[in-house]
């Protein structure tokens, strides 16, 4: 097999604002792996908050060529090895997704399928509001009129009246908030009353990651909205240590490495009898396909980062019933809009 690495520059519909960080592009990588004249595609989108880079995923992406062999069906084998590498999960990522792809195009059949799933079951998924003015706020909540779930970025100034406003503009839609770590337990304990009032759904990532024994006392106040994790959960071990510590974890796979692992993930948090979110990046439509194919298996779905890019790379991906659905197309079921490579 050989493999085929490129950067991507993703052009932002807005401004993206979270309680950390503003921006109005995104780079991710992207891969392609050949195999007798078929192509596999994968994608990554290495975050600086994880200490990753596009120039570091690109060099991993190379060098981990050595790896893939002749036998694109022996994934475990090959996922194996290239993990043997490091743990630069979102180069990780673009390799596994990539090899799904592959054999899905090999056997004629999409990822979804091979894995026995049914669209039919996908979750609507949430269209994210930035941190804004209250006015900003309300003009994002008027544009996104259709969608079904609203995610609310919080950790800026007058979250609580944001939340209120974009309830005002969708009384019907689901809920959420995400503080990116921006918040106290004391404020998480002193906001929660009130959002309960807007009917939020939950709360994602109030704390640092590093506080896991203020999420500990958080979980003790037995607090009325659920709490997910998402920064302080990336693989699987992460899984186990967020029992007692919230209600429901975020599974990403420029985070896990992959569909390979989020599968187990997926496994692990349900025996757990946590909720399940399926998140992602600002990636383009390759990089929200292979979570796409794994979405009927989750609680939440939370895959709207190719819905927010002026441009995109890839086409395939559909949009029925405020759900982003995989295609009937074998593997991820997309393809580039350009011919690469």
């Amino acid at each position: 097999m050989d493999l085929h690495v490129r950067p991507f520059t993703l052009t932002l519909s807005e401004p993206f604002v979270i309680s950390r960080s503003a921006d109005e592009e995104a780079e991710v990588v992207q891969v392609a792996i050949v195999h007798r004249g078929v192509v596999g595609y994968g994608e990554a989108a290495p975050d600086p908050h994880y200490g990753e880079s596009v120039p570091g995923a690109i060099e991993f992406c190379e060098q981990a060529a050595a790896d893939l062999g002749d036998d694109p069906f022996a994934i475990e084998a090959i996922l194996g090895r290239v993990a043997a590498r490091g743990d630069k999960m979102a180069a990780r990522c673009a390799i596994d997704s990539a090899l799904y792809d592959l054999v899905g195009k090999l056997c004629g059949q999409p990822v979804w399928r091979i894995l026995g799933l049914d669209r039919e079951t996908i979750p609507p998924t949430s269209y994210t509001i930035s941190i804004d003015t209250v006015e900003g706020t309300a003009d994002r909540a008027r544009r996104a009129a259709g969608y079904h779930a609203l995610k609310i970025k919080v950790g800026g100034p007058d979250d609580l009246e944001r939340v209120r406003v974009v309830r005002g503009e969708a009384p019907d839609a689901l809920i959420r908030v995400d503080a990116n770590e921006a918040w106290t337990v004391e404020f998480t304990r002193d906001i929660c009353p009130e959002l309960v009032a807007l009917n939020v759904e939950l709360i994602e990532q109030p704390l640092p990651a590093a506080a896991t024994e203020a999420y500990e006392e958080l979980h003790a106040m037995q607090l009325p909205i659920p709490i997910v994790l998402d920064e302080s959960c990336h693989t699987l071990p992460d899984v186990a240590a967020a029992w007692g510590r919230g209600d429901g974890v975020n599974i990403k796979l420029t985070k896990s490495g992959g569909i390979r692992e989020a599968l187990r993930m997926i496994h692990a948090a349900r025996a757990l009898g946590l909720r399940i979110m399926l998140g992602c990046m600002n990636e383009s439509s390759l990089g929200i396909a292979p979570a796409a194919q794994i979405s009927p298996l989750v609680d939440i779905v939370d895959l709207d980062g190719h819905l927010l890019n002026a441009n995109d790379a890839f086409q395939g991906l559909g949009f029925e019933r405020g759900c982003v659905l995989p295609s009937d197309e074998p593997g991820l079921g997309v393809e580039p809009l350009d011919a690469w490579p």
